[in-house]
């Protein structure tokens, strides 16, 4: 039998639904069981395809080309699996859906309500992913805040979820802030509100776990049990880390996952979570230090860039390094008159993906200064086209080389949009997405990172290097290392006289894991490291 656990929250959103989903998963994964994850989202929007990076943060983009909420991110990178489009869902494609079955005549004349019919469709897609999996716990997490107006058909689904597969194959988990007063004093008025009004909705936590920057001692503990009706042991800290890939090994030296297994009847299995404790140990106890300046168009929002964030302490951490992340805003290096000043600190630079033409000069700015004093680069989509179009104008002299996203008037398009999507109208889920193959180009950095011909990578662009250009562009020393296996396309870009300069295509950091490390964010880290060396000890060259 199928065990389901729901996680709602309380009080605040961000309070770390997402993580707590993504570390009970790593407990459960550490104990054999085989785990799979949804995330259920109440806005309307059918994907989180054409939203705003600065209010959403990153669009994460599973194999099969879904576009998803971020915490997927997450679950993909603590629970070491890959998911898919079935793992992330909307109101806007529940309704989407429930409208085109009764346009199709599916339910027969009936009256289309709330309960049965988008509650069923809810409902369906939860059972069918652990079906699809054949998982034998699957979490779900419900998006938004309890008392949000878009929330009670998602708790009334998993309230009759309970009761079609029995209260003993199911785990409610409430995450809720604990304020703590400039005075010290801990309060728990906010998450008692939050829980009686899941209570109302017919849903009682089993365990809750308390968001909260101090420890939460004893006397408080009784308290919170028993005005919220929750067992004293299934009281959780969730206390404000750095490290957030350390909070797994927290709720283990809780006793969370033996408690999770008992609540749910599972057998019980000792953890096994020697290989993350040897990786968090390495996170805590790095032996050198690697400065990155990314460079980006939406550098006052990080999480817009959370994946890449992630890979490069992936990187960090298989070279036995912190990495230090400096943001700096695109368009303030236009007319920077000091440049040398602005990148003083850094060991290395990233410039990650993006879309339209703000901050570009600003980023061939930055590709233009990694090229010239040999440091490390890194060009993620958009920062791969901005590597080429700064080496078509200043080494190919190709004057006003440009982009057609960005000038459509360039006397020199080097990147162009795909042929297949010049006749597409909508913007929602019409990219180039997910999985394609790419052959590597032996003896290139890229192959080196690899070591392997044919490799497999996520994407999300329209524009292309335009081929027209590419014998010039190689003629000048730029090596294309990576192609589509029928050579169309361009997925690997290398400048051949540099130290350490890659842009790809595709986006490496959706696949970088804590335990997998990117060989790209790997091997980039590696060359910030050794350029640091030459730099700090040149008597040593």
């Amino acid at each position: 039998m199928t065990k389901y656990i729901f996680v709602t929250g309380g009080v605040i959103s961000g309070i770390g639904k997402g993580i707590t989903t993504a570390s009970l998963g790593r407990l459960l994964i550490n104990r054999g069981f085989k785990v799979i994850v949804v995330k259920i989202d109440p806005y309307l929007n059918v994907d989180a395809g054409v939203m705003n990076p600065f209010q959403h943060g990153e669009v994460f983009v599973t194999h099969d080309g879904a576009e998803t909420d971020l915490d997927i991110g997450n679950y993909e990178r603590f629970l070491g699996i890959d998911l898919n489009k079935y793992s992330n869902f909307t109101t806007g494609s529940v309704y989407s859906e429930v409208i085109a079955k009764e346009r199709r005549g599916d339910y027969l004349g009936q009256t289309v309500q709330l309960i049965p019919h988008i509650t069923d469709e809810i409902k369906g897609r939860i059972y069918q992913i652990g079906k699809d999996n054949e998982a034998e716990i699957v979490i779900t997490e419900i998006g938004g805040t309890i008392g949000d107006f878009e929330m009670p058909p998602f708790v009334e689904a998993i309230r009759q979820m309970a009761v079609e597969v029995g209260r003993e194959n199911t785990m409610f988990l409430h995450v809720s802030l604990i304020y703590t007063l400039p005075n010290g004093e801990s309060k728990s008025k906010p998450t008692q509100h939050s829980i009686r009004k899941l209570q109302e909705l017919g849903v009682q936590p089993d365990l809750l776990l308390c968001r909260s920057s101090e420890s939460l001692d004893e006397a408080f503990r009784q308290k919170i049990a028993l005005l919220c009706g929750i067992s004293e042991n299934y009281i959780f800290e969730g206390l404000d880390t750095k490290c957030v890939d350390e909070i797994p090994l927290n709720f283990e030296r809780q006793g969370m996952g033996h408690l999770v297994l008992k609540r749910l009847g599972l057998e019980a299995r000792p953890p096994m979570d020697a290989e993350w404790g040897a990786m968090v140990e390495k996170l805590k106890n790095p032996k050198q230090k690697a400065r990155i300046a990314i460079v980006g168009k939406y550098t006052t929002g990080s999480d817009a860039y959370i994946s890449v964030q992630e890979a490069l302490k992936h990187g960090g951490i298989a070279n036995e390094a912190a990495v230090e992340i400096e943001w700096i805003e695109a368009e303030s290096l236009t007319e920077h008159p000091d440049l040398e000043s602005v990148f003083q600190n850094a060991d290395g630079i990233l410039v990650p993906g993006g879309f339209g033409y703000r901050g570009i000069e600003g980023m061939l700015v930055a590709a233009r200064y990694a090229r010239e004093n040999k440091i490390p680069y890194l060009g993620l989509c958009l920062g791969m086209q901005c590597l080429v179009i700064e080496f078509a104008r200043h080494v190919a002299k190709l004057k006003n080389a440009n982009s057609t996203e960005v000038d459509e008037e360039t006397p020199y398009p080097i990147i162009d949009l795909m042929h297949d999507q010049r006749a597409v109208a909508d913007f929602g889920a019409t990219m180039r997405l997910g999985h394609y193959p790419c052959v590597l180009k032996e003896n290139t950095k890229s192959y080196i990172a690899y070591q392997q011909p044919i490799i497999v990578e996520r994407h999300r662009h329209r524009y292309e290097l335009n081929n027209q250009h590419r014998s010039q562009l190689e003629s000048a020393g730029l090596c294309f290392s990576g192609l589509s296996p029928d050579e169309s396309l361009v997925e690997i870009a290398e400048v051949t006289e540099h130290p350490w300069m890659v842009g790809s295509q595709f986006h490496p950091e959706f696949q970088s894991k804590p335990l997998a490390p990117h060989p790209l964010f790997r091997d980039f880290i590696a060359a910030v490291l050794s350029h640091q060396c030459k730099v700090n000890h040149p008597e040593e060259e």
